[in-house]
């Protein structure tokens, strides 16, 4: 467990971005209900989901799984508030994975430019757990199952009716998800997508 704690505290760190960078657009696209609920702010506290934060990395950490993802309370937004609700909710949805992404970047330039000088410390372990990490949150939450963010950003191409059933099946979404997870359907879906993005990373990072 105390060897797993760089992997969960850079994972705790990456899903609390993602959430945040969620209601900041939102924010910026005139929805002020993440603000006024309190969770436009980088405080863990605000955005700590029992299953999602907890149960689930640590299950994956104590199983030995090869990947370790997790997920945050879903910070509230309001369409009614966008000037183009289909538009905005796309927006908003894709912040949450391309937050992941640019951390992913950040770990992956630090590590080509004072790689040197971290070494093999503990430092150095975390950058490269937040590359892995944070690819597997992206690649995560694109997948267009609601309430995930895919379901969001593919909203704008949707014929109407597809959109309300869409709409309709977040409630049961999740329940579907762990289902994958579970029965080991989800990892071979993302595996490959996360293979390529980390090989991406990795590169830019001269590992």
């Amino acid at each position: 467990m105390i060897e797993a704690l760089p992997m969960l505290l850079v994972l705790f760190f990456s899903i609390v971005v993602h959430e945040y960078a969620h209601g900041y657009v939102a924010y910026r696209l005139g929805d002020p209900t993440a603000n006024d609920a309190g969770r436009l702010t980088l405080n863990p506290i605000s955005h700590v989901d029992l299953v999602g934060s907890i149960i689930v990395p640590l299950a994956l950490v104590f199983s030995g799984s090869r990947f370790l993802f997790g997920w945050a309370k879903p910070v509230p937004i309001n369409p009614m508030y966008f000037r183009q609700p289909m538009n905005g909710m796309a927006l908003t949805g894709g912040a949450g994975p391309a937050s992941n992404l640019l951390l992913a970047l950040a770990s992956a330039l630090i590590l080509r430019f004072a790689g040197p000088s971290l070494g093999t410390g503990i430092v150095a372990h975390m950058l490269h757990y937040g590359i892995v990490i944070n690819v597997v949150l992206a690649v995560f939450n694109l997948m267009p199952i609601p309430p995930l963010d895919g379901s969001r950003v593919i909203l704008p191409f949707l014929p109407e009716g597809i959109a309300r059933f869409y709409w309709e099946l977040e409630p049961y979404g999740m329940f579907l998800v762990i289902g994958l997870l579970v029965t080991g359907i989800l990892g071979k879906i993302i595996v490959p997508f996360v293979t390529i993005l980390r090989a991406l990373f990795l590169a830019v990072a001269g590992a």
